[in-house]
C-alpha cells in the first residue's frame, strides 16, 4: 500500500488569466500505509485491520470513548477581537494557522481577510472586498502552500489568489457554473474541488454531489468520483432541520468523504481511488426539547436585533412559530456528527452534532488519524469552535456573552 502523503512545505501551483464564473447558492436551509494496532492498545479499543482489493479497512466493533493523547491547554496562547484595539470581527467563516505563526481568518461580513501574528497582538488586513488583485468577494478555501505563502480561493471572483506574504504572487481562474468549490490540494499541484451547491426537484434518496481535480494551467476540470451529497426531505419535515448531508475535505492530498448519517470516513486519491475506509459502530441521539434550548434561545436573539422594536411578547410569539418545525420532528435521529475538517497533519476531525447550524457543531470533536487510528476526543469549552490545528496548536472561534466574536488559539498539550 502506499504511504501516507506528508503534508507538503511548498507545492506547485500554475496561474493564468481569471475568469468569471456564477456562484449558485444552494436553495435549501439550512492508500494509506498498513499497520498493525499498537500492542498496547485496550482489547476493546484495537481496530480490525483488513485489506480489500487494495482498500484498506479500519473497522472498530464500537464507538472508541478514550480520550485523545492531546487536548487544548487550560487558557489560550491569545484572543483577539474583544480587546481594545483588536479587529472589530462580525463573524469567522474559516480560518487556517501558518507554518510562520501566524493566523489567517476571513470574515465574509466584512469581506476582509485578516492576518494576526504569532501572539495575538497585532493584525492586518491582507484583503479587502473588491474585483481587483488581491481583493476579495467571497473566500471559501484558506491553503497554506509554504511558510509565508497561501492560496485564496475565491468562487464569488471565480478565481484562487496566491498570496507570498503580503503581495499577490499569481492569479489563476476556477471553473465557472460547475457547483464545485476548492477544497484543497493534491501532491501534484492539481486542486481538489467537491460538491457544495445543489438544486431542487432531484429523484432518488440523495442528490449526488462530485469530487473532481482541476488543473490550473490547462484549465482542465476532471470530475473523479461521486457522493451522497444531499437528502431529499424526510415525510413530516418541511426542510433538512436535522438531516444528513454528504461532505468532502481534503487532508494531505486525499479527498476525505464523509455522510453524517454513516459511522464511516473514506480516503480517496485525487483521482477518485478509494484506498482506506475507517468504520465504526455509532448509535444517534434522538431530538428532544433539551437539544433545541440553545437554538431557540439564539433565534429569539436573532429576531430582536433584527426587529428591535419588536415588544417582547411579539419576539416570543415569532420564536415560538419558526421553532415549530423543530419541534413537530421531536424524537428523529440526528446526525452522529457535525461537519469535518482536516488539520495540517492529516488528521480528520468529526465535532459532535448539535441542531441549529454548522456552528452549532462544537466540542467534544472526535479525532482520527490518517492511517486510520481512532486517536478520541477532544474536549473544548462550551462556544468554542475550532476551525483549523497543527503545530501543536488549534485556531478556533468564540463568541462571549455581549455577542463579541474572537479569535483564539490554544497549545495543545499531551494528557
Amino acid at each position: 500500500m502506499p504511504a501516507p502523503m506528508a503534508a507538503s512545505a511548498a507545492v506547485a501551483v500554475s496561474f493564468g488569466r481569471p475568469r468569471t464564473r456564477i456562484h449558485l447558492i444552494l436553495a435549501l436551509v439550512a492508500p494509506l500505509a498498513a499497520c498493525s494496532p499498537d500492542p498496547s492498545t485496550p482489547a476493546h479499543t484495537a481496530p480490525h485491520v483488513a485489506d480489500s482489493a487494495g482498500v484498506r479497512l479500519v473497522t472498530y466493533d464500537h464507538t472508541p470513548t478514550t480520550a485523545a493523547p492531546f487536548q487544548l491547554a487550560p487558557e489560550p496562547r491569545y484572543r483577539h477581537g474583544a480587546n481594545p484595539g483588536d479587529y472589530a470581527f462580525q463573524e469567522v467563516s474559516i480560518g487556517r494557522l501558518l507554518p510562520d505563526g501566524n493566523a489567517v481568518v476571513y470574515d465574509p461580513w466584512n469581506a476582509e481577510l485578516v492576518v494576526l501574528g504569532p501572539d495575538g497582538t497585532t493584525h492586518e488586513a491582507l484583503a479587502t472586498e473588491g474585483e481587483g488583485p488581491g481583493e476579495v468577494s467571497f473566500v471559501a478555501a484558506i491553503l497554506p502552500l509554504g511558510r509565508d505563502s497561501i492560496l485564496i480561493a475565491d468562487p464569488g471572483l471565480a478565481r484562487a489568489t496566491l498570496f507570498v506574504g503580503d503581495s499577490v504572487a499569481g492569479i489563476s481562474a476556477l471553473p465557472r457554473g460547475a457547483r464545485l468549490e476548492v477544497e484543497g490540494i493534491g501532491a501534484s499541484g492539481e486542486l481538489l474541488l467537491a460538491t457544495v451547491v445543489g438544486a431542487w426537484g432531484f429523484e432518488g434518496e440523495w442528490l449526488p454531489g462530485h469530487m473532481a481535480r482541476f488543473d490550473a494551467e490547462s484549465g482542465a476540470l476532471d470530475t473523479v468520483a461521486a457522493f451522497d451529497f444531499w437528502p431529499r426531505t424526510p415525510p413530516g419535515m418541511q426542510r433538512n432541520l436535522i438531516g444528513a448531508v454528504g461532505e468532502v475535505t481534503v487532508a494531505t492530498g486525499h479527498f476525505i468523504q464523509t455522510r453524517s448519517d454513516k459511522a464511516e470516513v473514506t480516503w480517496r486519491l485525487p483521482d477518485g481511488t478509494v484506498t482506506q475506509i475507517v468504520r465504526w459502530q455509532g448509535e444517534p441521539a434522538l431530538l428532544t426539547e433539551e437539544w433545541l434550548a440553545p437554538v431557540e434561545a439564539e433565534h429569539r436573539m436573532q429576531v430582536r436585533m433584527h426587529s428591535p422594536d419588536l415588544s417582547e411578547a411579539r419576539v416570543a410569539e415569532i420564536t415560538r412559530s419558526d421553532m415549530g418545525a423543530y419541534r413537530a420532528i421531536i424524537g428523529r435521529p440526528m446526525p452522529l456528527f457535525g461537519s469535518p475538517f482536516a488539520d495540517a497533519e492529516g488528521r480528520v476531525w468529526l465535532p459532535s452534532y448539535k441542531p441549529g447550524g454548522e456552528r452549532h457543531s462544537m466540542a467534544p470533536y472526535t479525532v482520527i488519524a490518517p492511517d486510520g487510528e481512532w486517536l478520541g476526543t477532544v474536549e473544548a469549552a462550551r462556544g468554542f469552535h475550532i476551525l483549523d490545528a497543527g503545530a501543536g496548536l488549534v485556531l478556533g472561534v468564540e463568541r462571549d456573552e455581549m455577542d463579541v466574536e474572537s479569535v483564539v488559539v490554544f497549545e495543545l498539550i499531551l494528557g
